[in-house]
């Protein structure tokens, strides 16, 4: 059945979403227009006053609504150490945790030469800046552990290595409450990789 034209582009705008294929794209849409009214109208007013109001952060590139995003602008927050990571939602994992007590900076995606997208994509110029500003000791590299991730966390690790500043990159392996014989062979490589004394 041919969809009428407005609902066939709700239905292609739903896709656009991460993991929404074409028959949850539908479903949604026919969920909003058939019981959820108010709340599609609810929705599509949440998502015009974001695209409205939030932006990058002039620092780190965090989604916020002021020009500085509330962690660059406290000043309690450790300025020695930078946190760079893929994506706003990797921030709020990491705040989550409770354990970083640094800055961050945001690349927004990472190196992938295929896709066209390079150093200038991620904001690398602006990440210089901040290096070169003398007050960063350490590199945090929080990418994500993929061919990509691996890419760009020893593309950003060259920029510290010849500023002078320490890079690291966080540990990857078997997780907190995990069964061996539950890891994939992948992960059991990493941690055994990285193995630490006691």
């Amino acid at each position: 059945m041919k969809h009428s034209p407005h609902l066939a582009q709700l239905i292609e705008a739903l896709r656009a979403l991460p993991g929404v294929g074409p028959k949850t794209a539908q479903r949604m849409a026919f969920h909003l227009l058939q019981d959820g009214r108010p709340g599609a109208r609810a929705l599509a007013s949440a998502l015009d006053e974001a695209l409205e109001s939030v932006v990058r952060c002039r620092r780190c590139r965090m989604l916020t609504e002021t020009e500085l995003c509330s962690i660059c602008a406290a000043a309690q927050r450790e300025a020695a150490l930078l946190c760079a990571v893929e994506s706003p939602a990797d921030v709020v994992a990491i705040e989550a945790s409770g354990s970083y007590r640094g800055r961050y900076f945001v690349l927004m995606g990472h190196l992938s030469p295929l896709d066209g997208i390079g150093p200038e994509q991620l904001g690398v110029r602006e990440l210089e800046s901040i290096l070169d500003e003398g007050g960063v000791r350490e590199l945090i590299l929080a990418t994500n552990s993929t061919v990509e991730g691996e890419a760009t966390a020893h593309f950003l690790s060259e920029l510290a290595a010849r500023r002078g500043i320490r890079a690291s990159r966080i540990a990857h392996g078997v997780p907190v409450g995990g069964e061996l014989e539950y890891v994939d062979g992948g992960t059991l490589a990493h941690a055994l990789a990285g193995r630490q004394s006691l």
